[in-house]
């Protein structure tokens, strides 16, 4: 697509969008800005207008029916976990049986971490990102510390080389061979959550198999960002939140991914609940815990249902939208904002400003990051008090999501006139 740095086309580009009119179907903060421009997305998504109206309905039934709900509402509560799943095991590229909505996500990463981290003295190393979400890494260190392994050995980060801002995946691979009588897990973020650098998740998966290792992701920003087939790509597994690009509120619910192989393995290690539990006999009651079939089967809790009607509204959406077509305009936007971000490059020299991600649309998701060292802070202050939403991560680099839901090109535009107006301040 050849873009052009003017509000006609922008206006022409949202004209003919197929997806125009899926930002009608979402409430946006003014935070008292004439034109604001929401870019943060991977952060939190913002709340579809249909929400509202579901869960309040869920509170109707929880006042009529009190704990007949769970059996006697519109949506029955016992199941209601199980109306989820068709519309996120589409969105991940996995059969049903493969997913489930539950918890959150690193208490899911751990908890997957019981059945799929089973270090030996001499297979115990984990292949990860070098500055992954700090989550991921905490994580990791006590998952290996909780082993009797030091963090330090157990741990391989794979990062950039010198100079360089993203991960080669070369180097990736060589780690994982140069470690193949060590290695008991290969585990990236899907989308480095920093760079926006979109790992080839079956690469990864085939060479970890290779090698006799497990392979896992986080997803955090790669579920409802980039399309997805964790089965196909016969992943281990995998976890995701919901509150990113999935815009199913604030800390929601997560959902993990278990391929069909485990998930038909009931004695596969894992911590044991009464909702992963046998539901033909859970209100039995009876000691002895035999796991569901597939993902459920690592259940711990009956759900949270105000929070997954909230989710179920905005999967609603994806449902109908669907994928394939996110992916298309998601490129073509995403494409826009680097070319934005160029041009004021270019126009504004002494500002330093460059683009970390990566410049292939199929190395990234809906993300461009920007270093801009120097005035960074001062520059994202003040992007924010005219409207420019976006994420700021220490040292200097600025974060920006353009959603295919319900961002636009006008928003685009809109960046790129207040940036303009902003860095030809800061030359004053």
């Amino acid at each position: 697509m050849q873009y052009k740095s003017t509000l006609e086309f922008a206006q022409a580009q949202d004209a003919a969008d197929p997806l125009r009119d899926y930002r009608d179907k979402f409430h946006f903060p003014s935070l008292g800005t004439d034109e604001l421009v929401y870019f943060t997305g991977h952060s939190l998504g913002l709340q579809p207008k249909t929400v509202k109206a579901a869960v309040e309905l869920e509170l109707k039934e929880w006042a009529d029916y009190g704990v007949e709900g769970h059996f006697h509402s519109t949506n029955p509560w016992y199941s209601y976990h199980e109306r989820l799943t068709p519309a996120m095991a589409e969105i991940v590229g996995a059969k049903e049986s493969e997913v489930v909505c539950m918890n959150s996500l690193t208490t899911n990463i751990h908890l997957l971490f019981v059945s799929f981290y089973r270090p030996t003295k001499t297979r115990y190393k984990i292949i990860s990102e070098a500055k992954m979400f700090p989550s991921d890494r905490y994580l990791l260190e006590t998952q290996t510390q909780f082993h009797g392994f030091d963090p330090d050995d157990a741990i391989i980060e794979v990062a950039p080389r010198d100079g360089e801002r993203l991960i080669r995946e070369e180097d990736i691979l060589a780690a994982i061979e140069a470690n193949a009588d060590e290695v008991a897990l290969v585990f990236f973020g899907g989308i480095n959550y920093f760079t926006g650098q979109l790992f080839n998740m079956s690469r990864l998966t085939a060479a970890a198999h290779a090698v006799g290792a497990i392979a896992g992701f986080d997803l955090a920003h790669a579920a409802g960002n980039v399309p997805l087939s964790l089965h196909d790509w016969n992943v281990d597994f995998a976890a995701w939140c919901s509150y990113k690009y999935l815009n199913s509120s604030p800390g929601n619910v997560g959902a993990i991914f278990v391929h069909e192989r485990h998930g038909k393995n009931p004695d596969l290690p894992r911590f044991g609940g009464w909702w992963g539990h046998d539901k033909s006999t859970r209100f039995q009651m009876k000691n002895g815990f035999q796991p569901m079939e597939g993902a459920e089967g690592w259940q711990l809790s009956n759900v949270p249902i105000l929070g997954m009607s909230a989710m179920k509204a905005s999967l609603d959406v994806f449902a109908e939208a669907g994928m394939t077509a996110l992916r298309e305009k998601s490129e073509k936007l995403t494409g826009y904002l680097e070319y934005t971000v160029d041009r004021l490059a270019e126009e504004f020299p002494d500002a330093d400003i460059s683009v970390i991600t990566p410049r292939d649309p199929a190395q990234r998701g809906s993300q461009i990051s920007i270093d801009i060292a120097g005035r960074e802070r001062q520059l994202f202050d003040d992007m924010i008090a005219a409207g420019i939403i976006a994420d700021f991560r220490e040292p200097c680099v600025i974060r920006m999501a353009p959603m295919p839901l319900y961002n636009s090109f006008a928003d685009v535009f809109i960046f790129g006139k207040v940036m303009r107006k902003l860095l030809a301040q800061g030359e004053t």
